[in-house]
């Protein structure tokens, strides 16, 4: 095993051995679930495979890993194509409901400086609650049609909300609740595991190759890649949420999305964001 590690060189090893903490199955059923040592491994291995790339800047994908992109990106945030999507979602964020509450009144600390705080595990529910989610949750709690998820007043909406945590690390909790460690399992799953007809996971691109290029893309590294969202993509000409890129993803693999906020969208966003946690939120963003 130290020969076959020693001709593979750092890089792979150390993916080799991220591939071992988080892929494999547990040496024996008894044997706990351990999220905190998988964080370690996950963090650990791409601070090894990009050593010259400070945590929080993870934040900001393949800008932290490509220094011409990183030019290019420096240019183009003179003028953030996202700044309208700000003022429109603090307009929408301030606007009172037919029955005279606002976002407001549905958020811990009224929603300010709240983003990296999300998602989080519903001890009353049992499920993954997307910061989507409760905005949607809130609108019908007072009386108001929920939004589409993947565009539009909702982008500009998480677009206000993430501005207002810029700089405050992920702090994502898991709660001591089986359920909890159910959706964190499933979650990792899904990232792992390879399907469309191009039989590619989330990791392929984000972990195995995060850092090359694709076609005329740098593939971002999976480590803080949900910190700046929502993001506005020149591909798209618009903003996108979480869910917008998820679905986007199994488009790009030839695999049948799921509906936005899907379950397993939610608890995929759950081991992202976990995995993540302390690299400070940077959304809104902007991509290729």
């Amino acid at each position: 095993m130290k020969v076959a590690i020693a001709t593979i060189g750092r890089r792979a090893a150390a993916c080799l051995v991220l591939l071992l903490a988080l892929v494999l199955p547990p040496a024996s059923a008894e044997q706990r679930i351990d999220p905190a040592a998988d964080q370690r491994a996950f963090q650990a291995y791409f601070r090894q495979a990009f050593p010259s790339v400070a945590l929080n800047d993870f934040a900001n994908g393949p800008y932290a890993v490509d220094k011409d992109m990183r030019k290019q990106w420096e240019e183009i945030m003179q003028f953030p194509p996202y700044d309208f999507a700000l003022e429109d979602g603090k307009k929408l964020f301030e606007t009172p409901f037919k029955n005279g509450k606002t976002y407001a009144d549905c958020f811990p600390q009224k929603g300010i400086g709240i983003r990296q705080n999300y998602p989080y595990f519903d001890r009353q529910t049992g499920e993954v609650v997307t910061l989507d989610l409760a905005i949607n949750r809130c609108r019908e709690q007072n009386g108001e049609t929920p939004l589409p998820y993947q565009v539009g007043d909702m982008a500009a909406i998480d677009a206000y909300m993430a501005s207002t945590s810029r700089g405050k690390p992920f702090a994502i909790a898991l709660p001591a609740d089986p359920r909890a460690f159910a959706a964190y399992e499933k979650g990792k799953k899904f990232f792992y595991e390879r399907r469309g007809q191009l039989n590619f996971s989330c990791a392929s691109c984000h972990v195995q190759a995060a850092g090359k290029r694709l076609r005329g893309d740098i593939l971002a590294p999976a480590l803080g890649i949900l910190a700046s969202f929502p993001i506005y993509r020149s591909d798209w000409g618009s903003m996108g949420t979480v869910d917008r890129r998820f679905i986007s993803c199994n488009d790009q693999v030839r695999s049948v999305a799921f509906k936005p906020e899907d379950e397993l969208y939610r608890d995929l966003e759950y081991f992202l964001s976990y995995m993540s946690n302390g690299v400070a939120i940077a959304g809104p963003g902007t991509r290729p």
